[in-house]
């Protein structure tokens, strides 16, 4: 029971006076009880550990062994001197050419198949963020106001989104299409989501192509993701039509994975760059906000109403070495996490119709702690890979002592939480990793203020590593799968990313899933030419609380 309490927060909302009934004219207030994102570190689960390590020890036990033997054999080596070396190799040993070229001809073999085994690094050659006109912006008073006009919301729906709003960190200049405000209209017809599909991705691939200097034809993998918008051609042929790309290309389309799906279509590409050796690879991540919208009265149903936002990422990727000169980022890693066996996960973000029959995408209370299970399974599993030596010493210590001794754990984790001025017990308290010391800049899915606090408390991070994070969801809105692309370019916008920096891109989505990409920076990033920042980027950090 004391478990469960902790996870519950309580909040006392004022909702105004009474307009009518037996209590009209006096102040009504209501609690509200909500689930929190759960401690990731208090139950770490061992066989995560187990896993990132697996991963570790898979590709590094070659590393590991050759200095091993250099060693040994250094140490035979040099406990002989001149002549007795000599006489071991010319003196004791008799050769012909059929074994001489024998054992150059497996020699070569064996470094060839090696070389050629082993699988190329691929690079972010660069990538472009899809900037809606200026006639799309729409503030939060806006909002509301065509929200009204449109006359598909009744007043207790529409003070649900404004509160939404006021808490979701989401600022004034964020785009929508018109088409979800107009009056008694279905947007969510194939000929409006065709459109706002078309003007997004081909917006941010005309701009991607000629940034990068490459023809369309000369992609070889394509891959896109959208979750709700899934038309027939997909997404990706309207791509391969428009752009008259050519007849072999590898095209996929992703859809209903949710806003984890930009490092799914990453992930992706990278294997098929590495099994056809097509070359260069784009991804394009975006998402049709006319399909999330909702005109109806569950209150589920209307959060994505308030949060999500045009937007649309194209991403170039190669695994040509002679591409490392001009990449910006080579890939480290790609760590997935999927919930889906649990109900409670699986059903967390789910798309189905209300009591009117009217299509939505419900948002599921449990969904922050569901988050967290997920988000504490993945960065588990990758903490091994990327934490330096002394962190994950500390941490597997503590992972360690909670898996030997799980009734010292319970009794901590039942314990109620330190009141002000106290602090836990060191021995109780489990030793949180320092991310920092892995990574130099965080791109964590923006998906709402609430979100980003929760996070931030969990992984000990600081104001300034969630910067990119806070300001891509206030300026842009949360903008699904694109998002972490939004964030990495006002990290560039900014001029912080320089040679051998890592970057962190986490995101969660349906199904449910939370998945994990490192890249590490193989060159100075100047300040882009062109970037949806640019008219914006002085204002940030110092405007996002307005």
């Amino acid at each position: 029971m004391a478990r469960e309490q902790a996870l519950l927060s309580t909040e006392i909302v004022n909702r105004g006076v009474e307009p009518s009934g037996p209590d009209a004219g006096s102040p009504t207030f209501s609690v509200r009880v909500r689930r929190r994102l759960p401690d990731f570190l208090q139950s770490v689960n061992l066989k995560y550990v187990r896993l990132g390590y697996h991963y570790l020890i898979s590709h590094g036990v070659y590393l590991a062994t050759i200095p091993v033997i250099v060693l040994v054999c250094g140490a035979e080596l040099g406990s002989l001197s001149r002549d007795e070396l000599w006489a071991k190799v010319w003196g004791e040993a008799t050769y012909d050419l059929a074994t001489v070229l024998a054992f150059l001809a497996v020699l070569a073999f064996t470094i060839s198949v090696y070389i050629m085994s082993r699988p190329r690094p691929v690079y972010l050659i660069d990538f472009a963020c899809y900037k809606p006109a200026d006639a799309l912006k729409v503030s939060k008073a806006e909002f509301i106001d065509l929200a009204r006009k449109s006359g598909k919301f009744d007043e207790e729906s529409l003070a649900f989104q404004s509160r939404l709003l006021a808490k979701s960190g989401i600022g004034d200049e964020s785009y929508m299409p018109r088409c979800v405000f107009e009056p008694n209209a279905n947007c969510a017809t194939m000929k409006e989501g065709r459109a706002e599909a078309s003007t997004a991705m081909f917006a941010a691939l005309d701009e991607l192509f000629d940034k990068c200097r490459v023809r369309p034809k000369d992609v070889g993998v394509l891959v896109v993701n959208c979750s709700l918008f899934n038309p027939t051609p997909s997404l990706s042929a309207m791509i391969v039509n428009h752009y008259k790309m050519r007849g072999n290309i590898l095209s996929y389309n992703l859809g209903g994975m949710g806003c984890s799906a930009g490092v799914i279509a990453v992930d992706l590409a990278r294997d098929m760059l590495q099994a056809s050796g097509a070359g260069l690879a784009v991804v394009v991540s975006t998402e049709a906000v006319s399909f999330t919208w909702y005109p109806g009265k569950r209150r589920s149903m209307l959060i994505p109403n308030a949060f999500f936002r045009a937007g649309c990422a194209a991403v170039l990727l190669s695994n040509r070495r002679r591409d490392f000169h001009r990449a910006k980022y080579q890939l480290e890693h790609v760590v997935r996490t999927h919930k889906g066996a649990d109900d409670r996960a699986f059903r967390s973000v789910y798309q189905e119709e209300d009591e009117q029959r009217i299509k939505g995408l419900s948002i599921s209370r449990d969904l922050l702690e569901v988050g967290g299970h997920a988000l504490k399974t993945n960065i588990t599993t990758l903490g091994p890979l990327v934490l330096p030596f002394s962190e994950q010493l500390l941490f597997f210590a503590g992972v360690l002592f909670r898996h030997l001794f799980p009734a010292s754990s319970k009794a901590a984790a039942a314990a109620p939480p330190p009141g002000e001025g106290e602090e836990a017990s060191s021995a109780a308290a489990p030793y949180i990793p320092d991310f920092k010391r892995a990574f130099e800049h965080f791109c964590m899915h923006a998906a709402s203020g609430d979100v980003l606090e929760h996070l931030q408390a969990n992984l000990g991070l600081r104001d300034a590593d969630l910067e990119a994070s806070r300001a891509a969801l206030h300026r842009f809105g949360n903008t699904s799968s694109s998002s972490i692309w939004y964030e990495l370019a006002y990290l560039e916008a900014k001029g912080r990313v320089r040679r051998g920096d890592r970057v962190w891109q986490l995101a969660f989505g349906s199904g449910f899933k939370c998945n994990s990409a490192v890249w590490r920076a193989v060159r100075r990033v100047r300040r882009p030419a062109r970037s949806p920042w640019l008219d914006c980027i002085d204002r940030y950090p110092a405007r996002m609380d307005a």
